[in-house]
Parts: structure tokens; sequence; C-alpha cells
């Protein structure tokens, strides 16, 4: 898959160094959409090489790549765009765009991933991390896992006794189908705000893409500090559904203040680009939370168990095998990151920022508040 995926991009990013304008457009649109499958690929092979109980540790190293990259990609492109196509690739009139040169960079960099998984990446499917000797990881309820700090399975159902089988599978694909729609809808507010900040900046400070840039890099940094030095200390204490409010809390922070950025930036702008900046600091919170956090939960209700004598994943029902309930959630989210920026923008543009924001962080607010049940969820672990 992941490397099916890398080919499909490769092309997209051939398609780019095109000077068509439409091709152009479509074939970034292509990357981008297909570049995400490597994501899903790296979740799916973290959680089948994974317990429950460092799961969540090690889903925050996919947001920490994230966010490194978020803070090096940019410049790159934007460095690489400036520099002149050299001419062996003109005098042949084979005419090429601007991009031509960021394109070419990223087509090299996706043929050495595909190089890198067909000889180095193995097959997860069916595998399972060793258990410790303690068998922390590896108690049952009337024969199911405990699934660490977020599957029902282990919660009791406060009358001294635990979740049958059958209430366990039910609550766990409840959970699921709650955890899809969080995902949804945050994904559609949040991809909204990111798509519209460009345009608040350039409308009310008249910022360059250097600035913007420096913003986003500050975002970044922030995102990948609190990963690696917060997120995946505190994820086991916390617990993800907990982890995930908190996130879309300093997301409601965050769309306040931006909000309020307008009113002050035309008499006293000092004070709008602090509030910017606090801002900021929420959404990297945020960023550095809310997804790692949700796919951790999700990935947690899914079948864990292994049969001793095939090695395979044992199925205790469909909607809880790992492959189609990680692949339902994901897409739920995608489905909110396509739909978002769609109502964003029209509202931006049609009722000012101000509006905008303020409307986005009252929904927010409303999730944060739909989330309590969610956050509420931790295993009893005995």
């Amino acid at each position: 898959m992941g490397c099916c995926t890398a080919r499909q991009v490769n092309l997209g990013a051939l398609f780019a160094l095109r000077s068509d304008r439409q091709l152009q457009e479509v074939s970034w649109d292509l990357c981008s959409r297909l570049s995400e499958g490597n994501v899903q690929l790296a979740i799916a092979i973290l959680s089948d090489i994974t317990t429950p109980d460092n799961r969540a540790k090690a889903l925050a190293h996919v947001g920490i790549a994230f966010a490194i990259c978020f803070i090096i990609g940019p410049p790159i492109g934007a460095y690489f765009a400036s520099r002149p196509i050299p001419s062996t690739f003109t005098a042949s009139g084979f005419e090429l765009n601007v991009y031509a040169a960021p394109a070419l960079l990223t087509l090299v960099l996706l043929v050495l991933e595909t190089i890198f998984l067909i000889v180095a990446l193995p097959e997860t499917r069916g595998k399972r991390a060793q258990i410790t000797s303690n068998g922390k990881s590896e108690k049952t309820t009337n024969g199911t896992h405990t699934n660490g700090k977020a599957n029902g399975a282990s919660k009791t159902n406060g009358t001294n006794g635990h979740l049958s089988k059958a209430e366990s599978i039910k609550q766990r694909i409840s959970v699921l189908s709650a955890l899809r729609r969080a995902h949804f809808l945050f994904l559609g507010l949040f991809s909204g705000v990111e798509f519209t900040l460009t345009f608040l900046t350039f409308d009310l400070f008249d910022w360059d893409n250097r600035q913007n840039g420096y913003l986003i890099g500050f975002i970044g940094i922030i995102s990948a500090l609190l990963q690696g030095g917060y997120v995946r200390r505190a994820m086991a204490k916390v617990g993800e559904g907990q982890m995930a409010r908190r996130g879309v809390s300093s997301c409601f922070a965050g769309l306040v203040f931006l909000a309020i950025v307008p009113i002050f930036s035309t008499a006293r702008p000092a004070v709008a680009v602090k509030f910017l900046q606090a801002a900021a600091v929420c959404m990297a919170f945020t960023s550095a939370t809310v997804v790692n956090s949700l796919t951790a939960f999700a990935s947690l209700q899914c079948d864990d168990t292994v049969d001793k004598d095939t090695g395979k994943a044992t199925e205790e029902h469909p909607e809880l095998a790992k492959g189609k309930a990680l692949g339902k959630f994901r897409s739920s989210g995608q489905l909110g990151r396509a739909i978002g920026p769609l109502l964003a923008c029209a509202s931006y543009w049609t009722f000012g920022p101000s509006v905008t924001y303020a409307a986005s962080a009252v929904a927010m607010f409303a999730l944060s508040a739909s989330m309590r049940s969610l956050a509420a969820r931790r295993s009893t672990t005995a």
C-alpha cells in the first residue's frame, strides 16, 4: 500500500512540472491527497507493532514528524521556487512553471522513499509487539483485552462487575462512532482556521510570504516541542480522551483571540499582533494534541488480540477490525478537512473574519462540551 501510494504521488509530482496552470493545480491536489496514504500507513504500522500501553506515545512520533516538516518544508520550497531553472531544462523548448524546481526535488525525494519502502519496510499485519513479562498489557476481562487507558472493555459497568463481551463490543462500537463524529467536526473547524489564517494576516497587516512563513514556522516549533516534551509524557497519565478535549478547548481559546484581532488591527496594531501570537500558541497546542489523541483512542477500541496458533489478529466484530475501523475514522477526518475550508472561506469573504472566527469558536466550544463523556472514559486496570 505504501509503495503504491508513493508511486502514484511520483506521477503527480511529474505532472506538476508542466506549465499548464490547470494541470498544475490538479497534479498538486493529487499529490497532497495521495500522500495522505503514507500517513495512514504509518499509523496502521504503529498500531500493529505497539502495545496498547505505549501506542499513544508511538503515534506522537507521527505528529512530531509533521511538526518538523511543517517547519523546514515551506522554507525549502520557497528557496527552490526562487532559484532560476537551469538552462539545460529550458533549452529543449520544454516549458516549465516557476515551481518546477520544488516539484523536481519532491519527485526525487518520493522516488527515494519508494525505494526505501520496497527494501526496508516489513509486513506488520498480524504481528504484535511482545507483551511484558508482568502481563500488564495482556490482562483480559471475559476474554477481551483491556487495551490500555481508553478501551471500554476494562471499564466497570457500575455494578462491581466488568462488562460482558457483548456489552464491551457494543460500547467500543459506540465510542468509535463518537470519535468519528468528533474527528469530522474538529478537522472541519480547524482546517478552516488554517486555510484563512494567511488571508487574515495579509488583509489586516499586509504581511508578505516571509512573515507568514515565520508565523507558520513558529506554530510548527511550538507544536514539536509540546509533542516531544509534554504530550508523549502526559498521555498515559491524562488519558487520550482528556488530552484531545484539552486540545479542542485550546482551539476555542485561539479562535476567540483571532476574533478579537480585527478589532484592534487599525487603532492598536501592536495589540492585534499580540492576540495573533497568542492564537498561534493555542493552535500549536491543538495541533500537538487532538488528532494524535483521537487516533490513539480509536486504535485502542479495535480488536487487538492475536491467535496463538496462527499469529494472526482475531476478529470479535467486523466493525472493530483495525483496518476497517481506523480507515473509517481517518476518512471522517479527511471529509471534514475537505468541507471545512470551503465553508470557512465562504464565511470569511461574506461576513468578515470576526464573525467567522467567533462562530467557529462557539462551534468549537460546543464540541468540547460534547466530548466530556469521551474524556471521562478511563479504564480501571486491575
